[in-house]
């Protein structure tokens, strides 16, 4: 896996399957504090977006290996965009996550201490008609209760076109982290281009106000888009702090 000329050591390898895609338009004062250094808010025709995304991680293997009873479970995360310019390259678009829901103890112990993302652990369940179409819903026990989503393709599913509102959203291949110092981690993840399905009528039944806030929770009211994907095997690098080659 390269970074420019360099070669970038693979970290994690898993299969992301069954993906839950729900983008949200963004008032983009809310995301500024929240960019980390180096990088800015990216955008798609002047507007600024959150996704939320829930899908089934499986055959997970770290540095290569397996980890007993952590190679299948169910993540859910919220994630905005930024752009990283790189002198004599092409623009980098990548993604910050806000808040990271597995769980596992473990897996969220392990992100924090050698990324520090944001993770935490929350019981979770999912059900999947792999379909095509698919359909999926996950859950997560918060606060004495079950809150969930729920999404079902229609039509057939395709990849999008590049340079679309989909594609641009749906396809990042570089992770951002603000660290404790200030400084910024980056970090590259290489998957295929994912078969997208729209769907007409995601369902929600959950209180976000826990998980992040009353400011964005009431952005995360209504979708302004939502797919769901068939996913892929995905390789994701280990990190690098920006500036050091």
């Amino acid at each position: 896996m390269r970074r420019g000329g360099s070669l970038r050591t693979p970290f994690l390898h898993a299969d992301w399957r069954y993906l839950l895609l729900f983008h949200y338009q963004i008032d983009p004062t809310l995301l500024r504090p929240l960019v980390p250094a180096g990088t800015e808010l990216d955008d798609w025709n002047g507007a600024t977006f959150v996704s939320l995304l829930a899908f089934r991680f499986l055959k997970t293997r770290v540095l290569g290996l397996p980890v007993p009873l952590h190679r299948d479970f169910e993540e859910m995360n919220l994630r905005f965009y930024v752009r990283r310019a790189v002198a004599g390259q092409e623009t980098r678009h990548g993604v910050v996550f806000i808040r990271e829901v597995v769980p596992r103890k473990a897996v969220a112990l392990a992100a924090r201490m050698l990324y520090h993302e944001p993770y935490i652990t929350l019981d979770m369940r999912s059900e999947v008609q792999p379909g095509p179409p698919p359909a999926v819903k996950y859950s997560w026990h918060i606060d004495g209760r079950w809150d969930s989503c729920a999404a079902r393709g229609t039509g057939a599913g395709s990849v999008p076109p590049p340079q679309t509102f989909d594609a641009s959203l749906g396809h990042r291949e570089w992770g951002y982290t603000r660290q404790p110092d200030g400084s910024t981690i980056e970090y590259r993840v290489d998957h295929p281009r994912w078969n997208l399905w729209p769907v007409p009528k995601p369902e929600i039944e959950a209180d976000f106000v826990p998980l992040y806030g009353v400011d964005l929770a009431l952005t995360l009211a209504r979708p302004h888009s939502a797919f769901v994907a068939d996913g892929s095997a995905v390789t994701v690098s280990s990190p690098t702090r920006m500036g050091d080659r």
